[in-house]
């Protein structure tokens, strides 16, 4: 089941179609429109799934649901070499993605937390955490864990006994039928100097022009919105947040995966997939490789993902 809405900021003037696309991930039924708001430029899946059928479209193995499981002895401790070659790897290859401004540790909320490994090493480092999951299972897992977990849209989460000192969702914004009224929700659950911390695809990168319906992190029609920095940030500001920073992530593993598309519309199937998987695989070879690359395309804005860091406003 389908439904048309308008673009949530209440522009007038009607939307440009941007390109159409078919759920490449899944291989769900049907093709999806993007279009783009004449008034702000916010583009956006219309007409898209309602929030009662999307779930045809996020199946139990989701890459996010079994990639966020917590394995079993996770958290123990580590040799001393092994997290010297961890340290020294991540002060190198500084992809820019799940980094937080400087907060010390208090009440922690992940909109979309999955299966739970986020959670679970916030709470390894001080944090009193919660979660809120769309998907069931996903969220029996994370609430295994013995974690304070919300199954269900943002929408229908309860109002929290306390306000959060931080607030993230990692590649979420875009997944939410009312982004809008989602942070201002948010907004209301905070501390006053609280941060907000998102990632989200960046649709004003150089991977969108060049893939259009063949890039990565197009994704419909599980991705509802599709965001560049001014119109994530016109979002966030009528939602009550004021951005205080955008960090153009050091990755090119959504225009690897965008080549693997390319190849298997090609006929090079087997090469094809190997590329798309490289996003799931954090550790890839290729992300490693491109990492000059893409450390020089991020200083111009450049590749497919942002994280973005915000305030809340008085």
């Amino acid at each position: 089941m389908l439904e048309s809405r308008p673009c949530p900021l209440g522009c007038d003037g009607g939307d440009d179609p941007v390109l159409v696309g078919n759920d490449r991930l899944h291989g769900g039924p049907g093709e999806f429109t993007v279009v783009r708001c004449r008034g702000c430029g916010l583009m956006r899946t219309n007409p898209r799934p309602t929030p009662e059928s999307i779930g045809e479209y996020y199946p139990d193995d989701y890459g996010p649901y079994l990639g966020t499981q917590v394995k079993v002895g996770e958290g123990r401790p580590v040799s001393r070499l092994r997290r010297l070659f961890r340290r020294m790897k991540s002060r190198i290859f500084q992809f820019n993605t799940e980094v937080l401004p400087p907060v010390a540790p208090g009440r922690l909320l992940e909109v979309g937390c999955a299966s739970g490994a986020y959670l679970h090493r916030m709470a390894q480092q001080g944090w009193k955490v919660h979660g809120i999951e769309f998907s069931p299972l996903a969220a029996r897992r994370a609430s295994a864990l013995g974690y304070e977990v919300h199954a269900g849209s943002l929408e229908t989460a309860p109002c929290p006994a306390e306000p959060f000192d931080l607030i993230v969702g990692w590649m979420v914004l875009e997944h939410l039928h009312d982004p809008l009224g989602g942070l201002s929700r948010l907004r209301e659950w905070a501390k006053p100097g609280a941060w907000l911390v998102l990632s989200v695809p960046n649709a004003g990168s150089l991977e969108f022009r060049l893939f259009r319906n063949r890039w990565y992190a197009l994704q419909v029609p599980t991705h509802l919105y599709h965001f560049t920095p001014g119109s994530v940030e016109r979002l966030l500001n009528d939602g009550g947040w004021r951005v205080e920073r955008i960090l153009h992530q050091r990755t090119l593993g959504n225009l690897v995966a965008s080549v693997g598309y390319l190849l298997c519309d090609m006929g090079f199937p087997v090469t094809g997939r190997k590329l798309i998987d490289v996003p799931g695989r954090s550790g890839g070879t290729w992300l490693y490789v491109l990492y000059p690359l893409a450390w020089l395309l991020s200083l111009i804005g450049q590749t497919g993902r942002m994280t973005v860091w915000a305030r809340g406003m008085k």
